[in-house]
């Protein structure tokens, strides 16, 4: 297939998932693909299960910072190596709250294998985070073990240092002068 495992710098891997994108009947599924962003920054995070403990707090947590990472011209995208029914069924059961982006099914694992992220050994993937620019190129990635939630202000702060496209010294914060180049 030729597909490429993710390195910052490098175009994204490729995908087309399809995604939880609202509840309403007929109305629940579409096939998300990253050239749908092209010309936009985006977050995509993976998450390990729907059902779980740590994984909601990380999705709601990015919900609810949604319009920060608009301002900033960036999408949000979450993933999961669970079906689209189960984001459904965990969407409806009320746990998420009213989510605002779409969930994607890694449910083949292919994703998650090329993003660098698939953990074998639990058959789930990682807490794998990706801030690609409006090119398609992957400019940073975090990863987490199962057990440890990632932090959206972090998240914010990496997207704004990478979006001022000049060197951000140790602790920069918005509005604080960067290095220049």
């Amino acid at each position: 297939m030729g597909q490429h495992q993710a390195k910052v710098g490098q175009f994204a891997p490729d995908f087309s998932l399809e995604a939880v994108v609202g509840t309403e009947a007929g109305k629940e599924f579409r096939k998300i693909s990253l050239s749908d962003y092209r010309g936009k920054w985006l977050v995509l995070f993976f998450y390990p299960l729907d059902f779980t403990f740590v994984c909601p707090t990380e999705i709601k947590g990015f919900n609810d910072a949604l319009d920060a990472f608009k301002k900033l011209d960036a999408e949000v995208l979450g993933a999961s190596v669970d079906s689209k029914f189960s984001h459904l069924a965990w969407i409806k059961r009320g746990d998420l709250g009213n989510l605002k982006y779409p969930l994607l099914s890694d449910f083949k694992k292919e994703v998650s294998e090329r993003y660098g992220i698939l953990d074998n050994k639990e058959g789930v993937a990682l807490r794998g985070l990706f801030i690609i620019d409006p090119q398609g190129v992957l400019q940073y990635q975090v990863v987490h073990n199962l057990d440890v939630g990632r932090s959206v202000e972090e998240t914010l702060r990496v997207l704004e240092a990478l979006q001022t496209g000049s060197l951000c010294p140790l602790g920069w914060k918005p509005g604080q002068k960067t290095l220049g180049k």
